[in-house]
């Protein structure tokens, strides 16, 4: 956790929380593996971290809005039973009343607590004057473009002063000119002392925006969720994109969230903390197609004269016009099946990935199935228990219990919809969705099927 003044007490503070689902009596997934975090007054915490790995769930957990499997939440050190006091949520949806004016939509929060009408009238006024929202009391949802919704999703939120806002993505449903202005008016208030707030909790998925934001990241690792890295960003604000140390803090989380089996060493200057992640009991495959690893090694194949096919993944999803979540499954999946390389936060093709990328078709496929046997274990596994069988068919139910042993059942299912395009492009193997079987068939899998 990163040094703090010993009056600096935490707000929320999460000690050893914990979340997983029973399978039965004697399996569990972990969703969260034990962690502990705690939200301190006067700072903005931003958490990052893939799909998956559990920022949302961290989320209402602190907020006491989903209890967690095992550990504590503590509120100004009194433990949380139930939904926290003085607390307000900021949604990625606007999740707005239609058929109350945006007044209406603000007051209503005050008018649940029982506030005069007096009283919550004129907070209203006020709040929704702060977040530029005046003249627009009358006006309903549907008269309002996106930006403005989630104005009125903000003065909700603040209407009722709370201690720590909490904001789920608030910026992703929204144009990037629109989601820009939004976070510049958000910082505006905030460094001015207009929030009616002590702290701010945001998830989010967009590194520039946590480091434009955040006095303090924390970086997410998945299966199971835990916290990879906590650290400070030290720089003043208002912050520059093209700033060097801007750039090195960037550069740094891009190097955590693709290096899921280690920790970069992390520069002094920007992090406090740093917890190593436990071993992976079983690999996960990303859930990528054959087709999105083949355009991104044609990429860089072509980008061999100028950069030795090496590229930065940051400048990369940007030039790709790719949010990172997007791009990091199918460089994960390329990294797995030994196509490129994934070091401080730059992505080289390997000679092998080379060869895919200036190969036709048939080629290509031959290339894929090696790679696929070699490297990912549940194509392996697939491919052999087929072979065993005398009529190379086997239920779904058999990899099914074996994943379920290993991940939530919504990712279970994942899991084995990868694998069938995995298995179908590199022609090991099909599926029948009406039997709920794989198969091999007699002759290798049409090319249509295959893609």
């Amino acid at each position: 956790m990163p040094d703090r003044l010993p009056e600096a007490a935490p707000l929320i503070e999460a000690r050893q929380v914990e979340k997983y689902y029973s399978q039965d009596a004697e399996t569990r997934i972990q969703v969260i593996a034990p962690t502990d975090l705690a939200v301190y007054p006067d700072e903005i915490l931003a958490v990052l971290g893939p799909s998956g790995s559990g920022k949302s769930t961290l989320l209402r957990m602190l907020t006491g809005l989903s209890a967690p499997s095992a550990g504590q939440i503590l509120w100004h050190g009194q433990p949380v039973t139930g939904p926290c006091e003085k607390i307000s949520i900021v949604f990625q949806s606007f999740a707005l009343f239609p058929w109350l004016s945006v007044l209406e939509n603000v007051e209503a929060p005050l008018k649940a607590l029982g506030i005069p009408t007096d009283e919550r009238r004129t907070r209203c006024l006020k709040i929704l004057d702060t977040v530029g929202l005046d003249g627009f009391e009358s006006a309903y949802p549907k008269e309002l473009s996106g930006g403005m919704k989630q104005r009125v999703g903000f003065a909700r939120a603040l209407v009722v002063e709370p201690e720590v806002l909490f904001m789920d993505e608030p910026f992703s449903a929204l144009d990037v000119l629109t989601a820009e202005n939004l976070r510049g008016e958000l910082l505006e208030l905030w460094s001015d002392r207009k929030l009616p707030t002590r702290a701010v909790f945001i998830v989010t998925h967009n590194i520039e925006e946590a480091v434009l934001l955040a006095d303090r990241i924390v970086v997410l690792g998945k299966n199971p969720g835990r916290i990879r890295t906590d650290f400070r960003v030290e720089l003043p604000r208002p912050r520059d994109r093209k700033d060097p140390v801007f750039e090195q803090i960037v550069d740094h989380i891009y190097k955590v969230l693709t290096r899921p089996d280690a920790v970069p060493a992390l520069d002094t200057t920007l992090a406090a903390a740093n917890t190593p992640p436990p071993v992976p009991k079983y690999q996960m495959l990303p859930h990528a197609r054959p087709g999105g690893v083949a355009g991104l090694l044609e990429i860089l194949a072509d980008g061999l004269s100028e950069n030795g096919g090496r590229e930065d993944i940051y400048r990369l999803a940007d030039e790709l016009a790719f949010e990172i979540d997007d791009l990091l499954p199918t460089v994960e999946a390329a990294s797995i099946l030994g196509y490129l390389t994934v070091s401080e936060g730059d992505v080289e093709i390997t000679p092998d990935g080379r060869t895919f990328a200036e190969a036709d078709i048939l080629h290509r496929k031959e290339l894929f199935r090696h790679a696929a046997l070699e490297h990912a274990a549940l194509i392996r596994q697939i491919t052999r228990s087929l072979e065993k069988k005398a009529n190379h068919k086997l239920s779904d139910e058999f990899f099914h219990d074996i994943l379920d042993e290993h991940f939530t059942e919504q990712e279970t299912i994942l899991q084995l919809e990868t694998a069938i395009v995995w298995g179908r492009y590199a022609e090991l193997f099909d599926h029948d969705s009406k039997g709920k079987v794989f198969f091999m068939a007699d002759e290798p899998v049409a090319a249509d099927k295959a893609s």
